[in-house]
């Protein structure tokens, strides 16, 4: 475990605070559907039904509002409290997604929080453990990979 983990610069987090949250939580839940929704067992999604979901970026000082509706994440914008609010930096959730942290760890260690309902907490928590997820793989979002793939499209044309 990583002993001092990176966070976001607090002028970048102010800054990311003034972008409207909607439109991200409609980007968010776009990648969410494409990478989850279609592994859910349907005592997971039957429990999800109605429910209130929120992750909260803290060092980018962002959150994704989304619930389940008619079969896939949907997102939302709701202004209350969410039924489950889970908390971590944005390198933490990046070490997650990477699986180069267990939730865990970071729970224990503070860097991870879950507010609301327990029960569904562990409900998301135990269900994301049991599906086999492809690691999340950040160097083709390199500048430079991102160029040479962009040179090449070129040169098919």
């Amino acid at each position: 475990m990583n002993a001092s983990p990176f966070l976001l610069p607090q002028p970048i987090g102010q800054l990311l605070s003034r972008l409207p949250a909607y439109p991200g939580s409609m980007l968010f839940v776009t990648g969410l559907n494409l990478a989850l929704a279609r592994m859910l067992a349907p005592d997971v999604t039957h429990m999800l039904v109605g429910k209130k979901l929120r992750l909260r970026v803290t060092d980018a000082q962002w959150a994704f509002d989304f619930e389940w509706i008619n079969g896939r994440f949907s997102a939302s914008q709701n202004k209350g409290a969410a039924d489950l609010t889970i908390s971590a930096s944005a390198y933490d959730f990046v070490l997650l997604a990477r699986r180069q942290e267990d939730p865990d760890t970071l729970f224990f260690s503070r860097r991870l929080s879950m507010e609301g309902d327990t029960e569904l907490g562990l409900l998301v928590k135990n269900t994301l453990d049991a599906i086999e997820l492809p690691v999340l793989n950040l160097e083709q979002f390199k500048p430079a990979q991102l160029l040479a793939r962009l040179k090449a499209r070129r040169a098919a044309r």
